[in-house]
């Protein structure tokens, strides 16, 4: 007996079943895709395009197939990062245009396996989406205007992607990247020459990248950023500390590129499944220094105005 098609068919229902379902892309030209203020009444400030983090932990379809991607055309699912983007609208947005797209973030369990085969397999959908998103958002962009890119955690590896994804006209528009709460690594430095560490509060065309832990001792790999930092309080690159509302010292470890915070222990982010603020403090990223992180969009957004006006 040919056991060939027998061994054939067998294959080919293997591969049916561990075929992976991803959900629908979006469609940018949407208006339901985005979130967006415009808030520049005077016109003279910035595009910001923020990348918004993980919210979505693995769910199952209706035929029981496990999905690793948020659908962003689940009303819960953009419910969800509504309201981290909308939170992060009321800090960026006030003298600005802010534009912020919902994608098909990988859920947090791709994080939680600590692997970063897994990691970047799971995340390269995401980051086409947001590619896609920043490529739509351009063509709404007016290029005398300075140009400024955030997010946090997943959106922080965002920002580093569209870094690497835009061409040298784009990133001759960048005031700043904002990496909140995520890694620049030796790779990315090495491979972008659109990643320059920024070296003080005003400088342009730069990322501004740091992670917050209680002791370095708390450093989280899968996270935290192995090559730059700066401290977003008194924005210096050494160890020189800086006291945040009063209380709160801040202080950059130049040795593991962290930021040890005391006086401020993260109680209302409580630890999530042994991964997140156990001794880091991963989800205070871009609200625990917002009044910095507001101001100094503004000066750089004035810094990159005043250039292009000397150029001109």
């Amino acid at each position: 007996m040919d056991r060939a098609p027998y061994a054939l068919l067998m294959l080919c229902i293997l591969i049916a079943c561990n075929k992976e379902v991803i959900p629908e892309p979006p469609d940018y030209a949407r208006e339901a895709m985005w979130i967006t203020e415009d808030m520049d009444t005077a016109g003279t400030g910035a595009d910001i395009f923020y990348v918004v983090s993980t919210w979505e932990k693995d769910w199952a379809d209706g035929k029981g197939n496990t999905i690793h991607y948020a659908d962003v055309w689940n009303p819960g699912h953009c419910g969800r990062m509504a309201i981290e983007m909308n939170k992060a609208a009321a800090y960026m947005a006030p003298g600005n245009r802010y534009w912020a797209p919902y994608y098909r973030h990988a859920t947090i369990e791709t994080f939680l396996t600590r692997d970063e085969e897994i990691i970047q397999e799971r995340t390269r959908l995401a980051m086409k989406d947001v590619c896609d998103a920043f490529d739509f958002f351009l063509k709404q962009h007016e290029p005398g205007r300075p140009l400024i890119i955030a997010g946090f955690s997943q959106g922080g590896m965002a920002v580093v992607e569209l870094l690497k994804h835009m061409d040298d006209t784009t990133y001759s528009q960048l005031a700043a990247a904002y990496v909140l709460g995520y890694k620049v690594t030796d790779e990315d430095l090495a491979t972008c020459s659109h990643i320059k560490p920024a070296q003080g509060a005003d400088d342009i065309g730069v990322t501004i990248c740091y992670n917050t832990v209680k002791d370095v001792k708390y450093v989280n790999p899968v996270v935290a950023s192995t090559s730059i930092a700066i401290n977003p309080v008194n924005w210096v690159t050494d160890a020189t500390p800086a006291v945040l509302h009063d209380t709160i010292t801040v202080t950059l470890s130049p040795e593991y590129h962290v930021l040890v915070v005391e006086g401020y222990d993260g109680a209302e982010y409580p630890p999530f499944a042994d991964f997140i603020n156990v001794g880091d403090i991963h989800s205070c990223e871009p609200w625990l220094y917002s009044e910095y992180l507001q101001e100094n969009m503004a000066l750089r957004a004035k810094t990159w105005r005043a250039e292009q006006s000397l150029a001109d």
